[in-house]
């Protein structure tokens, strides 16, 4: 069965078949193949994967970052990150990180951030006169900060898979790495202006109009600090945060900045369960593939070995942090984490190595992956919303992916990175 197992998958992840269904057909294949078991586990299995209270949380968000966009929010977002700094050397380029930083408080999904604001940034780079595949590659970089600043999907999987991890220890210890993001691309952006003479400067606005296109903007900053701090302070769970951020998200489109009309919510609502049921699909695919991984006993297998070669900490983390990149550039983020976290996360917690301080190793090793060919998911879809070739965008974010990979490291020798906020509000070990 387990030939079987690895053998469908492989093949049709090479003919191209999407990575859920190519786990899912795997998982049936070898379950049908060893005769041994009913084909009733097959439904069972894809519906216990998502039996879960805590996985509400994800359509929640999901809605919640839809109704920001309907609202329009993310345009003013947009606009006063470029009212704020485009004035100066490459203020385009840096409006387009705080940009990303800004939504990634918002929408926790790279891929959203990536066709939706990142669309709209681009085109005002491009009219600005800044390469396109420059534009392209920026805004590919600053999209995968969404998956590591709270609110964030493969967070609450994650949360999921490993049950030595809550969700607000999580999303504390993503603050400080997704800013180090925003901060190395910061950098790349001046390197890069400073070299190529990027001379586009925005007329900076009057002060008034500034403070008032500010004042818009200030309620939807707050939503990250209303969910962690509802949260840590019990007053919600993290599933009922997510609630609570659709409707906040609603009340402040409609009510407080008053772009978000009724007539706009049938498609928002459309929108929300299109990409919930992906995600879902991804989670229940996953979960049967998992399941028949550890009826073959192959994670007891791999971690019995890798326990063998009786590695330090430090090692362990560069072994994996090796392996995950190489399973980044042919796995999705969400199929990977539920696959490949049962197996590694107790090999870390047996070598010493605190949970939360793993978690983000893992998670931003596989979110770098989705900038990375042959399948980064955010590269396709910056490709389409750009329209540059896929190896012009490649070359043009090699600049990117060097700093992120600094941070990366960073992260994985100096533990305290991650850690310091959730040990200062009593979430880490």
């Amino acid at each position: 069965m387990t030939a079987v197992l690895v053998l469908v998958f492989v093949v049709a992840l090479i003919i191209g078949v999407p990575v859920s269904i190519a786990m899912g057909g795997a998982g049936m294949a070898a379950l049908v193949w060893g005769g041994s078991f009913s084909p009733l586990l097959v439904p069972q299995r894809l519906f216990s994967g998502i039996d879960s209270f805590p996985l509400m949380a994800v359509p929640f968000f999901i809605l919640a970052a839809e109704l920001m966009t309907g609202g329009r929010i993310t345009d003013l977002l947009v606009r006063f990150a470029c009212q704020l700094i485009g004035n100066v050397r490459g203020g385009l380029g840096y409006a387009n990180v705080l940009m990303a930083i800004f939504m990634a408080g918002i929408s926790g999904s790279a891929l959203a951030d990536a066709a939706g604001p990142g669309s709209v940034i681009i085109r005002m780079m491009r009219q600005a006169g800044y390469p396109t595949a420059y534009a392209a590659a920026l805004t590919a970089s600053g999209a995968i900060i969404a998956p590591i600043i709270p609110p964030s999907i493969i967070m609450i999987i994650y949360a999921l898979t490993d049950n030595s991890v809550s969700v607000i220890g999580l999303f504390l210890a993503g603050i400080v790495p997704g800013l180090m993001l925003g901060t190395s691309l910061l950098f790349v952006n001046w390197w890069i202006a400073k070299r190529r003479n990027f001379t586009f400067p925005l007329q900076r606005p009057a002060w008034g109009q500034f403070l008032k296109e500010s004042w818009k903007v200030f309620p939807a900053l707050l939503m990250p600090v209303i969910i962690l701090g509802g949260i840590h302070g019990g007053v919600f769970t993290p599933t009922e945060a997510s609630a609570v951020a659709a409707i906040y998200a609603f009340f402040v489109g409609r009510f407080v900045i008053g772009t978000l009309s009724i007539a706009q919510v049938p498609r928002i609502l459309v929108n929300t369960a299109l990409m919930t049921s992906a995600v879902l699909l991804v989670v229940s695919m996953a979960s049967i593939f998992a399941y028949m991984l550890t009826v073959l006993q192959i994670p007891q297998a791999v971690s019995q070995y890798i326990a063998s070669l009786g590695l330090s900490p430090t090692m362990l983390l560069i072994v994996v942090s090796l392996f995950l990149l190489v399973c980044g550039l042919f796995l999705d983020t969400l199929p990977a984490v539920i696959i490949l976290v049962p197996i590694l996360a107790p090999l870390a917690q047996n070598a010493g190595i605190d949970p939360l301080h793993f978690a983000m190793v893992v998670i931003l090793n596989l979110t770098i992956g989705m900038i990375t060919p042959p399948v980064g998911a955010v590269l396709f879809v910056i490709t389409v919303v750009a329209k540059v070739p896929i190896f012009t965008l490649a070359r043009a974010i090699i600049p990117m992916l060097a700093a992120e990979f600094l941070v990366f490291t960073l992260i994985v020798f100096v533990p305290a990175l991650t850690l310091w906020l959730p040990n200062f509000f009593g979430y880490a070990r």
